[in-house]
């Protein structure tokens, strides 16, 4: 399949009008490349098939590159975000508060107090608890709260366990038969404007039908609240559509759109949707270059200067990604696995992958553009690998490399005895 943004030309693998070789050289490895046509090919996508009437939000848990959120906001995307940190960059980014949205399930104090300050447009709620918090804070800070509860509606997503959200024993959420009791409580407070219904099923999801579902019974209950006299602006439906990793089919922006706003047209109101992975996956890639390569109890290693601590995804989800050879080599194809340097052994991003595998030659991890670098830590002392983003012949280091100096900020020796 291929994959927008990246072409192969002469047995060459390119990002736009660039070949990704040099970028390579440029930047050194390992390193994110992204490719901005890709993400604004895709965003266009989804904002052709939501229309006028519906808002984006863009989930910047699956990139939060400073760089990426800039090109969305010029482009009028609003924001999910589940951290005041999130929030942050999206403001140090250009994007607009007041169409931001807060999800998460455990909001601190002086987050809360910070967004509502920001005047940010909702906040996601996932607790009868968390409800009351935020009205303290309200009262505190003499402001009404915009609120939504974020309700889980017993939905399988058919997805990995770690990210299905939607289902009775998920910690997100307020159960669908709790939610209208919950609902009232907060319409009665002063201190707390309810602006919506929200809900979030999974991530990676390959088929629309849990999507039409949920959105069934969000639709469900938005009338029974309407009918109650509570007035509400907005259904957030979520994000989670699934991307092509390997050898995956995932429904189109159109169809995943088509899922969540037939069973809410009536109503009248507006549709938020969240993707993230879905924006901004397929646009970018992670170059390696083999360090070594070696033979043990009858397989062959590529060992790779990428590592569990630069993508966790495989490590973390035991994921397959699609994993290519750069520029042409003179060795032959045969089954390698792809392994890093970390001193873990799930360390791996490919087994038996057919690879002309050499020493020196560079490798692309392909749909590293969500869940990559946003996740990266130092383990091993290793510092995290820079972003850079490709626009035609032009390229732009939008994070440079950490330096070992910077990796250890913060820290201290213990002061003589």
């Amino acid at each position: 399949m291929t994959h927008p943004g990246f072409t192969r030309h002469d047995d060459r693998l390119w990002v736009e009008s660039l070949p990704l070789d040099e970028v390579a050289e440029r930047y050194g490895t390992p390193c994110y490349v992204y490719s901005r046509a890709a993400i604004e090919a895709r965003w266009n996508r989804y904002r052709t098939a939501l229309g006028s009437d519906a808002d984006i939000c863009y989930a910047v848990k699956a990139n939060g590159n400073l760089g990426l959120l800039n090109l969305l906001a010029r482009h009028g995307a609003g924001f999910d975000i589940v951290s005041g940190g999130e929030l942050e960059r999206v403001l140090r980014a250009g994007g607009e508060a007041a169409r931001v949205v807060f999800s998460g399930v455990g909001k601190g104090t002086d987050e809360i107090r910070r967004a509502l300050r920001a005047g940010i447009r909702c906040f996601n709620v996932e607790s009868a608890a968390e409800l009351e918090r935020i009205a303290g804070v309200a009262e505190a800070e003499g402001t009404p709260a915009p609120v939504a509860l974020r309700v889980n509606p017993d939905v399988n997503p058919e997805t990995h366990p770690y990210i299905a959200t939607g289902l009775a024993q998920s910690k997100f959420g307020i159960a669908l038969d709790e939610a209208e009791a919950l609902y009232r409580q907060a319409a009665d407070d002063p201190r707390l404007q309810v602006r919506g219904i929200a809900c979030h099923i999974g991530s990676q999801l390959l088929s629309v039908a849990p999507l039409t579902e949920a959105a069934e019974r969000l639709a469900a209950l938005a009338g029974r609240l309407q009918e109650q006299g509570i007035v509400l602006d907005h259904v957030d439906a979520g994000g989670g559509l699934g991307v092509h990793y390997v050898d995956e089919r995932p429904p189109s922006p159109a169809e995943h759109i088509e899922a969540v706003t037939a069973p809410l047209r009536d109503l009248g109101v507006a549709v938020l949707v969240e993707p993230g992975r879905a924006i901004v996956a397929e646009a970018g890639v992670l170059v390696t270059r083999i360090e070594y390569l070696k033979q043990n109890g009858g397989r062959e290693f590529a060992i790779v200067d990428a590592g569990m601590n630069d993508y966790l995804r495989p490590a973390l989800y035991d994921a397959a990604h699609t994993v290519e050879s750069i520029a042409p080599t003179s060795a032959h194809c045969r089954p390698v696995d792809v392994v890093g340097p970390v001193c873990e052994s799930a360390d791996t991003f490919a087994r038996d992958c057919p690879l002309p595998a050499a020493a020196g030659g560079l490798l692309a991890i392909r749909s590293a553009g969500a869940y990559g670098a946003v996740m990266a830590s130092a383990y091993n002392a290793r510092p995290r690998p820079p972003e850079v983003l490709v626009d035609g012949p032009r390229s732009h280091l939008i994070r440079r490399r950490e330096t070992l100096d910077e990796l250890m900020t913060g820290e201290a020796s213990l002061p003589e005895d």
